[in-house]
């Protein structure tokens, strides 16, 4: 049986949730399908026609922000009509239009909707209104929809009038012994507060900066991540940095960036539009006590106050958070003796590969 992945950048070269998505669950279904995975062409210098069981399609794009991945996508499709697969696999509702196609063709497609991409501060205007009409026109023309939590699920069915199938992300499991590495921004174990991601206004990174400047913590504020462009949303966030306040940039040792998950007090989460966060997952993978911001999606992974502490959008609420936490230290410490099982009991990559299949089957049996 024969299944294709169009939308992502391509595979084993790992950007972004989507990739690591299609890495980890396909691997796993390598020996059980022929699995095709359609690559950006650009971003790949060599180009192997098959790895770990995977045939790789690699397909040109437009270099443009808003064309790069529709024009890799619409080129994807062209070719997938040709080869008989059972299943092609999208991610990302901007995907929505190629559905009529492959429905023309009567072949069986699935879409993952992933998060509120309408109502993300970097889509204003035009790239809004599209993805809103590109989500909605996918509810009509896709075989299946997929969302990633329960929350999404319902959001479709409210706005759209569309079910959905629930398959949500995955994590593996990591830990770290050591904290040498971390010294060289001067901290120590349970001496910081930690945010790991890009410095965008869907993240609340400014938010989170102004209202721990606001706290009364002693401790850290130490921030993953930038943009790999001139920002000035991001130049403004990083113009607060101070002894308290850390910026490391683009952290690519993982053996540090293993460290600093490990030794963190606490792990802020303050994306706000999507639906199941990978990077929430690897926090509580990585054993972290976790602050997130009081959205449905957050309280759905973190199951309320069990593994989690909310903030308000907006300073005060979060300053008043870190004060909560600093103070109740061993709520926070009971939370990090049990982040784990919640990866280990709904978020494996050996469950979502398992749904993924039982879907696939689905499709192709009826």
């Amino acid at each position: 049986m024969k299944i294709a992945i169009i939308g992502s950048r391509g595979y084993p070269h790992v950007y972004s949730g989507y990739e690591t998505f299609v890495k980890e669950t396909f691997e796993l279904l390598s020996e059980k399908y022929d699995v095709h995975v359609y690559c950006h062409r650009n971003l790949f210098n060599e180009k192997p026609a098959k790895v770990n069981g995977i045939t790789l399609h690699y397909v040109p794009a437009i270099k443009h922000k808003a064309l790069s991945q529709l024009s890799n996508s619409f080129l994807a499709t062209l070719h997938a009509l040709f080869m008989r697969y059972d299943v092609i696999l999208y991610v990302n509702t901007a995907n929505g239009p190629f559905g009529l196609v492959t429905k023309i063709f009567r072949i069986k497609t699935a879409i993952i909707t992933d998060g509120l991409e309408w109502l993300r501060p970097k889509w204003k205007g035009i790239g809004a209104s599209y993805f809103l009409w590109a989500s909605k026109f996918a509810t009509k023309v896709f075989d299946v929809l997929i969302s990633d939590s329960k929350e999404m699920k319902r959001i479709y069915l409210e706005k759209f009038g569309a079910d959905s199938e629930v398959i949500a992300y995955g994590a593996h499991l990591r830990y770290s012994y050591t904290d040498h590495k971390i010294k060289q921004f001067g901290l120590e174990k349970n001496s910081y507060y930690l945010v790991v991601g890009r410095l965008i206004p869907d993240n609340n990174a400014d938010l989170i900066v102004e209202g721990f400047k606001k706290a009364s913590t002693d401790k850290k504020l130490v921030v993953v991540g930038d943009v790999p462009y001139s920002d000035e949303y991001a130049d403004r966030i990083k113009s607060e940095a101070s002894d308290r306040v850390i910026f490391t940039g683009y952290v690519y040792d993982q053996e540090l960036l293993m460290e600093l998950y490990g030794n963190a007090y606490v792990y802020i989460h303050g994306h706000e539009y999507g639906g199941t966060n990978p990077t929430l997952l690897k926090a509580l993978a990585y054993g972290c006590s976790i602050l997130a911001l009081d959205t449905p999606f957050s309280r759905e992974v973190l199951l309320d106050e069990e593994f989690g502490t909310y903030f308000e959008k907006n300073p005060d609420s979060f300053a008043n958070a870190v004060d909560r936490l600093d103070s109740e230290p061993e709520r926070v410490k009971n939370q990090k003796e049990h982040s784990r099982e919640r990866i280990k009991n709904t978020y494996t990559w050996d469950k979502i590969a398992r749904q993924y299949d039982q879907l696939f089957q689905k499709m192709i049996n009826g």
